[in-house]
């Protein structure tokens, strides 16, 4: 079965919101109002309305990290997702958790990076080299 992932939940600013995933995470705009607008977030949407972001707390173990909780997140081939890492690098992010390789050699290897948008919601992109080893164990 394939399908598309819906996710809305809020932002303090549309404008800030427009410039952070639209002009450098390069997702394009979908429908909007003066209260929110949907984003096509690497081919899943996301409905960004105005309101007061939900609390997270890095409460999430995973490997030697302890990851924010709750986020969205959001799995590409390795070699989009080391290109987003440059692109976010260049443009001077602040990551919560650096670009780095989690798990070397093991059944669920893979590429990640956390940051936050401009509302603090936070954000994981991992990457992966074969996509049939995301569920492996």
């Amino acid at each position: 079965m394939k399908s598309c992932f819906h996710l809305a939940y809020h932002v303090t600013d549309l404008d800030a919101s427009r410039r952070f995933y639209g002009d450098l995470l390069g997702c394009a705009e979908g429908r909007s109002t003066d209260t929110w607008v949907d984003f096509d977030f690497f081919g899943h949407q996301i409905s960004l309305h105005l309101g007061e972001p939900f609390t997270v707390t890095a409460t999430g173990k995973v490997g030697e990290h302890m990851v924010q909780m709750p986020h969205l997140g959001v799995i590409l081939p390795a070699e989009d997702w080391k290109a987003l890492a440059a692109k976010l690098e260049a443009a001077g992010i602040d990551f919560v958790i650096k670009p780095f390789l989690r798990f070397p050699g093991q059944p669920g290897e893979q590429y990640t990076m956390f940051f936050l948008d401009p509302s603090g919601n936070p954000i994981e992109v991992k990457g992966f080299t074969d996509f049939d080893r995301i569920f492996a164990s």
